[in-house]
C-alpha cells in the first residue's frame, strides 16, 4: 500500500498508514486471512474508486477489486497469507514477503493501467 501509495499520491498519510499496518501478515501477524498485500491493493483501489457515502455508485470500484484478486489468485495460487508465505520464506519460516509485495504492487499498477 506504501509504494504504490507514494507512486500515486505522493505520500501516504499517517491515518492511512495506522490503518494498513494491521492488514500486514494476513491480518495482525496471524497469517490466517487475505495476504496484506493483497488488502493493501484493495484499500488503494478503495481509495481510488470506492464510495465516500451511503448510496454512491461503488461498482467500478467493485469491478476492479476483482479483477485484482482474480490476478492475486491466478499469480499464487491462494489469497491467504500462509501459503502465499511459504512460496517466499525458507524452510524454517525466515525471510520477507518483500517479493509478494513487490509482485503485487505491480499487478495492480498494470490493473490501473487499464482503468
Amino acid at each position: 500500500m506504501l509504494a504504490v501509495g507514494e507512486h500515486l499520491f505522493g505520500n501516504v498519510s499517517a491515518e492511512a498508514m495506522k490503518m494498513a499496518s494491521l492488514f500486514a501478515g494476513g491480518l495482525a501477524g496471524t497469517r490466517e486471512e487475505m495476504c496484506g498485500a493483497l488488502s493493501g491493493g484493495l484499500m488503494l483501489l478503495g481509495i481510488l474508486y470506492g464510495r465516500s457515502k451511503p448510496g454512491e455508485d461503488e461498482q467500478l470500484a467493485r469491478q476492479l477489486a476483482a479483477r485484482l484478486r482474480e490476478r492475486f489468485l491466478a499469480e499464487f495460487g491462494t489469497t491467504q497469507c500462509r501459503p502465499v508465505r511459504a512460496q517466499v520464506a525458507g524452510p524454517d519460516d525466515s525471510g520477507s514477503c518483500a517479493p509478494v509485495a513487490e509482485r503485487g504492487a505491480a499487478l495492480l499498477l498494470e490493473l490501473l493501467g487499464e482503468v
